[in-house]
């Protein structure tokens, strides 16, 4: 077996048992995206020269007793949206083509505290506003399994490069199903935690009080030790939520007997694809046959979720977004007459089309005349959408479905037909709306053999239970 074909705690383990160096995972990972990245186009930047010397300096901390973690010396790729001091930190936007970031967030410091090598920032759609890394404004990202189709997004750059073996594992964001989505197409796992588990101080806001950061792997295993590692209270960060367990690698139990798993009818009606359809229903019939207890119910407000999902992030994406001015960072326009006349042409010559349609959907819907009929309604949906929830897991411990209504598509196809794009959220927006955890983990292939992803929902905090139910799935190999 080679390196690269290791998953990221095999390699751990090897690399504590000097049967690799950490140097020669950096070096195997460096060739690898050597060969793949013409075409794949997974990373914005690479830090060759910075990952090797952190390698070194991470295998003589291994040697000496000081890092004992079982992810110390492996290879990790970081969204280009999470500050890293010392790297270009792009947000794959033409506005912050030159932001150097003077301090680094709190998960990919977790990270290296626990001894991970960076070894570079991976590609993204414009700001994480799309769902294919098309928006991007360094060029598209291609998916391993065939060039001609897209990877997901907005986190398709990693989960792109942990299926073509350019990392072993990544960290994404989710603000809308930008970690499950992607990692369904791209046939990878992510898991995206419960609100304010991993801080967000360092991670450049799309929309605050959806976005969370998380991790995408090879398999649960490997999601569920990066979550342990990244996971944490963090007083720079307000949402930052004190948790007494974190140990999630304690849920990698193949046993699922008893549990109640719930199937939401309407995640099976229209607009869904026979063969991702077919393929969910089998994976819950797998986990009825090892002992848990499945059935389909009525989960209300499911039409509702997408457009007011779209109108909170967008809305408090055009907050957000209003710091990059040309100001203090990032993008200056060359000719411009007065302050005013600067920041619009800063931003008109920085920021992407689909970036603008978001800005100025927001600022519609936050003016005033219109703040009552669009924003403040979306908030009360958002609030029932909740209670919807806390409803269902009165029921269940878990709730399944897809992770999205087809397989990946064409390069193309999404960007002509943007409200096409938005829909394509459906499933994946309420856990975000809602503040819950769920997780993708791969549940087979299409006709076309394009990756299928089961998505795998649980209640506020209870990340363990969705860990056990993708675990004991994973167990069976028929995912794959």
């Amino acid at each position: 077996m080679s390196i690269l074909e290791l998953s990221a705690l095999e390699l751990g383990k090897k690399i504590r048992k000097k049967e690799i160096s950490a140097v020669e995972a950096a070096e195997a990972v460096l060739k690898q995206i050597k060969e793949k990245e013409p075409v794949i186009h997974a990373y914005v930047t690479v830090d060759e020269e910075g990952a090797l010397k952190r390698a070194e300096k991470v295998q003589a901390m291994i040697e000496d007793g000081t890092l004992a973690n079982p992810l110390a010396g492996v290879p990790v790729a970081v969204k280009d949206n999470l500050c890293t001091k010392g790297l270009l930190t792009t947000c794959s936007s033409h506005i912050l083509y030159n932001f150097v970031p003077a301090y680094t967030a709190q998960a990919v410091e977790n990270l290296e505290r626990a001894g991970a090598v960076i070894i570079g920032k991976t590609n993204m759609d414009e700001f994480a506003m799309g769902s294919t890394t098309e928006t991007s404004a360094f060029g598209v990202t291609r998916n391993p399994w065939n060039p001609d189709h897209v990877p997901g997004g907005s986190s398709g750059g990693s989960c792109a490069a942990v299926a073509a073996d350019e990392c072993f594992y990544a960290l994404g964001s989710d603000t809308g199903g930008s970690i499950r989505q992607p990692s369904s197409f791209c046939g990878v796992t992510g898991i995206k935690p419960t609100y304010g588990t991993v801080s967000r101080y360092g991670l450049i806001a799309y929309g605050s009080s959806l976005d969370q950061i998380g991790p995408i792997g090879k398999n649960v295993s490997d999601c569920a030790a990066v979550l342990e590692t990244i996971a944490s209270y963090d007083k720079k960060d307000s949402t930052s939520v004190p948790r007494k367990d974190l140990h999630f690698t304690e849920a990698l139990a193949d046993d699922v007997k008893g549990m109640k798993i719930g199937i939401p009818r309407d995640y099976l009606g229209e607009g869904l694809d026979e063969e991702v359809k077919a393929a969910v229903l089998k994976a819950a019939k797998v986990l009825e046959e090892k002992g848990a207890i499945v059935e389909e119910f009525d989960l209300s407000l499911t039409e509702y979720a997408i457009p007011a999902y779209y109108v909170i992030a967008s809305a408090e994406a055009s907050s957000n977004l209003s710091r990059f001015d040309g100001v203090k960072y990032g993008l200056r326009a060359k000719e411009y007459e007065g302050l005013h006349q600067m920041y619009k042409r800063s931003r008109s010559e920085g920021f992407g089309p689909e970036v603008k349609r978001r800005i100025m959907l927001g600022s519609f819907v936050l003016s005033s005349g219109y703040y009552d009929a669009y924003y403040l309604k979306a908030l009360r949906t958002k609030a029932l959408i909740k209670q919807a929830f806390d409803k269902a897991f009165q029921q269940y411990d878990v709730i399944l479905g897809p992770a999205a209504p087809s397989t990946a598509p064409r390069l193309g196809e999404s960007l002509g037909d943007p409200l096409k794009m938005y829909l394509g959220d459906i499933y994946t927006v309420s856990v975000n709306l809602a503040g819950l955890p769920a997780m993708t983990v791969p549940c087979g292939r299409d006709s076309k053999g394009l990756p299928i992803g089961l998505q795998l929902m649980g209640d506020c905090f209870e990340e363990k239970k969705i860990i056990r139910a993708a675990y004991a799935w994973e167990q069976t190999g028929e995912g794959r």
